[in-house]
């Protein structure tokens, strides 16, 4: 198949086109509007909690049970220092997830998300 010029400027146009598309649907925090804390808790979890529980928060992970709903006293004792709050039943026995002290910051915002998706469940 040869390529006209018509078809690269066609070609050209779609991608451009595509580009913009991509761009408008891109990270709101890239574009310097602040997320919610719910969206900032969101991106978190996408990019470090799933690498142990679900994708979706309400299922259960390789390693992680589902969390969809956890509280914030709970995610900070877990996230924080690997522990459980007094009284807390954990879902599995396993002792496997250590403690990220590195997000303390993000507890409250982690927590909102998991809220909505419990919220939304």
């Amino acid at each position: 198949m040869q390529w006209t010029k018509t078809g690269w400027l066609a070609l050209a146009a779609g991608a451009a086109l595509l580009g913009i598309a991509c761009s408008q649907g891109a990270d709101e925090a890239s574009q310097g509007i602040p997320l919610s804390p719910a969206a900032e808790g969101q991106q978190l979890y996408d990019s470090v909690c799933t690498a142990c529980h679900n994708l979706n928060p309400s299922a259960a992970g390789g390693l992680g049970p589902p969390i969809a709903g956890s509280s914030e006293a709970l995610l900070e004792s877990k996230v924080l220092r690997g522990e459980y709050p007094p009284g807390y039943t954990p879902k599995r026995e396993s002792h496997a997830m250590i403690p990220l002290p590195y997000l303390k910051d993000k507890i409250p915002a982690l927590a909102a998300y998991l809220a909505s998706v419990q919220a939304g469940s």
